[in-house]
């Protein structure tokens, strides 16, 4: 199985889906490492030479921020946010939504399953 980027990518796949199995390359990335490589994006991962396989992780490398790198990058972001308690930042350390979603329904991906409040028991008055 061919490693690119440090990602086993799959075999049976055509190159431009293989490829976007490396955490921060999406379709469009993809097309262009290919068209730089000047490899064919329907060719399969098994039937790369070692030459390009090389090819493609020097471009990979040397233009595009992926894997470890990315996901740390990321997570220093989010922390710099809460560290200069922005809005954003606020929102979350709290799990909330950060990009101006409603919250009064849905949301339930950042909130997570729903914790009941039990509300008042109404007490029935007699008129009379």
């Amino acid at each position: 199985m061919p490693r690119i980027a440090g990602v086993d990518i799959p075999m049976d796949k055509p190159l431009r889906i293989s490829l976007r199995y490396v955490y921060g390359l999406g379709p469009v990335n993809t097309m262009d490492i290919l068209k730089e490589a000047n490899i064919d994006p329907q060719k399969r991962a098994k039937e790369l030479s070692e030459d390009e396989i090389a090819r493609i992780g020097n471009i990979i490398d040397r233009n595009y921020i992926v894997e470890g790198s990315l996901r740390r990058q990321i997570q220093q972001n989010v922390a710099r946010l809460k560290d200069i308690q922005s809005y954003r930042g606020f929102r979350h350390r709290r799990g909330l939504p950060v990009r101006g979603q409603r919250t009064r329904s849905n949301a339930r991906t950042r909130k997570g399953p729903r914790k009941t409040v039990a509300g008042k028991k109404g007490v029935k008055e007699l008129h009379g």
